[in-house]
């Protein structure tokens, strides 16, 4: 089955799994983004203050984090079959209880909790590398990638007329309750029509639960090392959440929560430990080796790529609303231009990654990140808006581009830890967006650009210690039995 060719239009066999499997991802995304496009009614609806609005989409990211690390493992252990139609059904239930919320609290409980379907992402990467070979796989996660991710845009357009059609105060309701009942059919459609690998393939799970396998003692401190950002980004959103953020919660909630933080660090530390410590007395073989370098290269160039899509996506339509004098419906329509190119530029990221090798790929796509974002913070209002809107949408294409041979590189790394990588990785992603949001908070727009440029360009510098994948990669079943992977 896997050695059918790959047409993009069929829906048999493998291109059946990643057609279902990009269209769980959208689902994720619509449910995820579903408060966005709607937020002024639902303040209207409910008297909500500017500074709850902006808690409400500050806490629509914040469990994101955690959840692509948790699902990472999951999907590893349980299969992403499994994995992907319980968070889709699951996810439905905060989805409905924002629709019915009465009160800020309700709101921002559900919002809190519905960020737990950002980390949906991660479960499609393990399945469509269980189905495409190397030579496909940039391609097929691309389009995964790149077809899912345009969920957020989807929902943007469509939610508002939906709520207009139903009408009426409570019209948000049905529109977002709508989603949630997206989400919750098709949770049943993926799990019938879907298997975690082709039939007489072996999904290999992880040796030990609880953390990410290494294969080095320099390698568990590197991994050690490369956690911090995520918990301080943690604490960097309770920090927005207190009084010298939006004061959601007072000091001593927000000292509660770093010292939270600080205890669940210290019992991942602990986890990470117990996973690895068998390094310490005996050397694993040669051929189950992998370099965890590879890993946080590519969570480098997903904090600068994803992150600052994220970041971008929150701001262009004030950006280009300020610097060309536009109505917001207009510069909304404008700025998507930015969002819109994620369905050809992640598919093409990903196939040129096939085609030229994932190094070569990732070195060019990051340089032109970095030129992109430098030409960005080069717009004012002198330029003609066409210009501008081509100069935005070229530094898209590298930026989505990018994110597309990330992911095309990061299955070719452990297979049966792909779950994991792949929710860390991720999880660098929404490290970034936090990261410049945050900046952007402080800054001028020109220098936010510039912040970014910069990252882009330290994440180019790091590429110099990837190594292209090639040959094979080695994993053991349950028998002892040794298969090889090719990854070239």
């Amino acid at each position: 089955m896997i050695a059918e060719k790959f047409k993009l239009f069929s829906f048999s066999g493998k291109m059946k799994v990643m057609h279902l499997s990009w269209m769980a991802f959208f689902i994720t995304f619509v449910v995820w983004f579903n408060a966005a496009p709607l937020v002024s009614v639902i303040a209207d609806s409910l008297g909500l203050t500017t500074a709850q609005i902006k808690t409400l989409l500050i806490l629509n990211v914040a469990l994101t984090i955690p959840a692509r690390i948790i699902i990472g493992m999951v999907t590893d252990k349980y299969g992403p079959r499994i994995t992907y139609s319980a968070l889709l059904a699951i996810c439905s239930i905060p989805c409905f209880m924002f629709a019915v919320a009465d009160s800020f609290e309700q709101l921002a409980l559900a919002r809190f909790l519905i960020g737990f379907i950002g980390a949906g992402f991660v479960i499609g990467i393990r399945m469509v590398s269980e189905w495409f070979p190397a030579k496909e796989l940039g391609t097929a996660e691309g389009i995964y990638g790149g077809w899912g991710n345009f969920g957020s845009a989807a929902a943007a357009f469509s939610l508002p007329a939906i709520a207009l059609a139903f009408g009426g105060p409570d019209g948000w309701r049905y529109a977002i309750g709508l989603t949630g009942l997206m989400s919750l059919a098709f949770a049943f459609v993926y799990y019938f029509n879907v298997t975690d690998t082709p039939k007489g393939s072996t999904y290999f799970k992880p040796k030990k639960g609880g953390g990410l396998e290494v294969t080095s003692k320099s390698d568990l401190v590197l991994l050690i090392v490369m956690k911090v950002p995520m918990y301080a980004t943690l604490a960097l959103l309770g920090w927005k959440l207190s009084p010298a953020g939006v004061s959601m919660f007072t000091q001593d909630a927000t000292n509660l929560i770093y010292a939270g933080l600080l205890f669940v660090f210290l019992i991942d530390f602990y986890q990470t430990y117990q996973v690895n410590k068998h390094l310490f007395s005996v050397e694993v073989p040669e051929f189950e080796r992998y370099e965890f370098k590879q890993v946080a290269v590519l969570n480098v160039l997903y904090f600068t790529t994803f992150g600052s899509e994220l970041a971008v996506v929150s701001m262009l339509p004030l950006f280009f609303a300020e610097t060309f004098a536009l109505g917001m419906a207009q510069a909304g329509m404008v700025a998507s231009s930015y969002a819109f190119m994620n369905l050809m530029s992640r598919p093409g990221g990903g196939w040129l990654s096939d085609r030229f090798g994932r190094k070569t790929t990732l070195l060019i796509l990051t340089a032109g990140l970095a030129i992109g974002y430098l030409s960005v913070a080069q717009i004012d209002s002198s330029w003609s808006l066409p210009l501008a809107v081509v100069v935005v949408m070229a530094c898209s294409f590298f930026v989505q581009g990018g994110e597309g041979a990330v992911f095309a590189a990061v299955p070719l790394i452990k297979r049966r830890l792909t779950g994991q990588i792949a929710g860390m990785t991720g999880a660098y992603g929404n490290v970034g967006a936090v990261f410049f949001l945050t900046v952007y908070s402080m800054v001028s727009t020109q220098t936010f650009f510039y912040v970014i440029a910069v990252s882009a360009v330290f994440g180019f510098i790091t590429l110099f210690f990837m190594n292209e994948p090639k040959g094979h990669i080695a994993e053991v079943n349950e028998d002892g039995e040794v298969t090889l992977i090719s990854v070239s």
